[in-house]
């Protein structure tokens, strides 16, 4: 099962053969570092939202409540599903939902496994950098834990907190701007370092980590201590030949990516982006912002 560190898995309920689960769009408060909140948008009461986990073939209803002030939709992107259910309100059938209202979206499971995201797209200007995002897996009903013993979701995110000064941390509750094009601070999961959480490994596990990213930043992600291979693109597996071994991969915006790699070199690791200013936290010292560690059994998490 993937495992979306301080993101919960979205539960469900199957009747009659279809997945029944439940999305409630709201303000969150998010507590990105602690006493440092960020009014952000999200689903269920975090942002990003809970992850979604299915299988290929699985028929799924997907009951979107709208506790926002204005009207939101829900695109499932990288998904093959039919028009009215994509969620673009603007351009395609698919209805936009009103404050108060919901909408079901409803359909099959076309895609093979892979990592996707689910997002807003009704004012995504707006919405989606107010944090109305979350992962969408779809997993693969052959792989077991002797294929892979780890598998973890990121998200990435970018948020731009207005009123507090740069090179300062107050405690307190911000709002965010979502119309900068810059940022100053920068999250994985919704949390900077060091309140991000560890990724625990055992020496010798295959460890699959998947990264999502829906803002306005691109994220070059870097692992120390360790070769990887790049494995998917956009939920699509990359064939083995043509794997390659890396270090660093980017995530851009819109783009899910997939590395795994073999735990072999036991230590307290460093995960993070490579942009400088992505890895502060409002521009202030230490390291922070989007970074965490991958740590073997035995060293101590931080």
């Amino acid at each position: 099962m993937v495992i979306t560190p301080n993101i919960p898995n979205l539960p469900y309920a199957e009747r009659n053969g279809v997945k029944y689960f439940s999305l409630v769009a709201e303000p969150v408060k998010s507590e990105i570092l602690p006493g440092i909140y960020m009014n952000a948008w999200g689903y269920n009461g975090s942002s990003p939202g809970p992850t979604i986990c299915v299988y290929p073939g699985d028929y799924v209803c997907i009951r979107v409540f709208n506790k926002l002030p204005q009207p939101t939709s829900v695109h499932w992107h990288g998904l093959d599903i039919p028009n009215v259910m994509d969620g673009v309100p603007d351009i395609e059938p698919s209805p936009r939902i009103d404050p108060g209202g919901y909408f079901d979206y409803h359909f099959k499971i076309n895609n093979p496994p892979g990592t996707h995201m689910y997002h807003s797209h009704f004012y995504p200007v707006f919405q989606d950098m107010m944090g109305l995002e979350g992962g969408f897996m779809i997993l693969d009903p052959q792989e077991s834990e002797k294929d892979v013993q780890r598998d973890y979701y990121i998200m990435l995110g970018s948020f731009k907190l207005k009123d507090i000064p740069a090179g300062v941390l107050e405690r307190g509750v911000y709002n965010i701007d979502p119309f900068s094009e810059t940022a100053n601070f920068f999250t994985m999961n919704g949390r900077c370092f060091p309140y991000t959480a560890p990724l625990p490994v055992s020496e010798g596990d295959r460890i699959r980590i998947r990264f999502g990213n829906v803002g306005m930043a691109n994220h070059p992600i870097h692992l120390h201590g360790h070769q990887f291979l790049e494995t998917a693109v956009d939920g699509n597996s990359i064939a083995r030949e043509n794997q390659l071994k890396k270090s660093t991969i980017l995530v851009s915006s819109g783009t899910t990516r997939d590395i795994e790699l073999i735990a072999n070199n036991p230590g307290r690791w460093p995960l993070h982006c490579h942009f400088p200013h992505h890895v502060s936290n409002n521009m202030t010292l230490p390291l922070g912002g989007m970074a965490t560690a991958m740590v073997y059994e035995g060293f101590p998490k931080i």
